[in-house]
């Protein structure tokens, strides 16, 4: 059961670089683009999750609180920001050098970071939990940016807005 809910959230932190996956995808991006910011951003949401699980930890000792409290809000922060992303008006996407890449993989792994500070609270393997989100995002990013030139835009939104409801009902289950 615990593996089930890993990939779920997984999902729906890997919705964000889905939708702007779709975005990306509209542009011409050779294979190799494609595969490039896929790996960069699997890579991120692979480091971001321990780098918040390890500073998540060191503030639970200084701070007596809950973590399911936390674990709660920061689901509930993520998913409402993805909710509001979602319905901001995107600006024109041209092609993307290295730096852009690097760039929007941190952007789109940022909720990794956030999911990592609760994230032992929910299993303690945090390197398989880390895998398995790494895994995801790839896979999603990649589809994203294979799909992005026969997708609307108005999906592209639904997946962020379905990604944020999904981190949103997690955050409630864990309280």
């Amino acid at each position: 059961m615990n593996i089930i809910l890993i990939f779920f959230i997984a999902v729906s932190l890997s919705m964000d670089a889905f939708s702007l996956s779709l975005a990306y995808g509209t542009i011409s991006l050779t294979k190799k683009e494609i595969k490039i910011l896929s790996i960069i951003v699997g890579i991120y949401h692979f480091f971001m999750p321990i780098i918040g699980m390890l500073i998540g930890n060191f503030i639970l000792k200084l701070l007596p609180v809950d973590e399911d409290i936390i674990t709660l809000l920061i689901f509930i922060f993520i998913g409402l920001d993805m909710i509001i992303e979602s319905f901001k008006k995107e600006e024109k996407v041209k092609k993307m050098k290295i730096y852009e890449m690097i760039l929007f993989g941190f952007a789109v792994s940022i909720d990794s970071f956030s999911v990592g500070i609760g994230i032992y609270n929910i299993n303690n393997n945090v390197l398989l939990c880390s895998s398995i989100f790494s895994i995801v995002s790839l896979i999603f990013t990649y589809i994203g940016l294979i799909l992005g030139n026969k997708l609307s835009k108005l999906i592209g939104k639904l997946a962020t807005i379905l990604g944020g409801v999904g981190l949103i009902v997690l955050g409630f289950i864990f309280l």
